[in-house]
């Protein structure tokens, strides 16, 4: 009982969605029906809200005569220009390293790597420095830990 109930709501939901989909293809097929139809949806919207389309764009856009605008609209223009300020204080706000700061702290990391691989590499570690010793591998970590400290400093 209760499948027989479920298969007429389906078909019976199938037909409108299949009378849906033929009226909106029939919609689609004349072009300048449609065109026409979008036109008058849009003025229709425009009136509905009471707010041309345009006149927004303008507003947008800072382009727009506030003494023509509604109040809602000179409160929107307004926010917008306070946005925008409030955009270009923060850009101009920011620092930056020089250029140099990347390179030197990649250098360190990269060098420090580079003097630990050696000094475990030398035959009995003569290598980069001879006689030291194991102090070739403090040197290479704290060339590494000198990078890796300016890492903290990048912006």
């Amino acid at each position: 009982m209760a499948d027989e109930e479920l298969h007429e709501n389906d078909s019976k939901d199938q037909k409108d969605w299949q009378d849906e989909v033929a009226s909106d293809d029939a919609k689609t097929s004349d072009t300048a029906e449609n065109a026409e139809t979008t036109a008058e949806e849009t003025a229709e919207e425009d009136e509905t809200y009471g707010v041309d389309m345009d006149q927004v764009q303008a507003v947008l856009n800072a382009t727009a005569d506030k003494a023509t605008l509604t109040p809602q609209m000179q409160r929107m223009m307004s926010r917008q220009a306070e946005n925008t300020k409030r955009v270009e204080e923060t850009i101009k706000g920011t620092k930056s390293n020089p250029r140099w700061f990347v390179p030197v702290f990649c250098a360190f990391m990269i060098i420090g790597l580079i003097w630990c691989v050696v000094y475990y590499l030398s035959p009995s570690g003569a290598w980069p420095i001879p006689n030291i010793g194991a102090w070739n591998l403090a040197i290479g970590f704290a060339l590494i830990m000198i990078g890796f400290l300016m890492t903290m400093g990048w912006r």
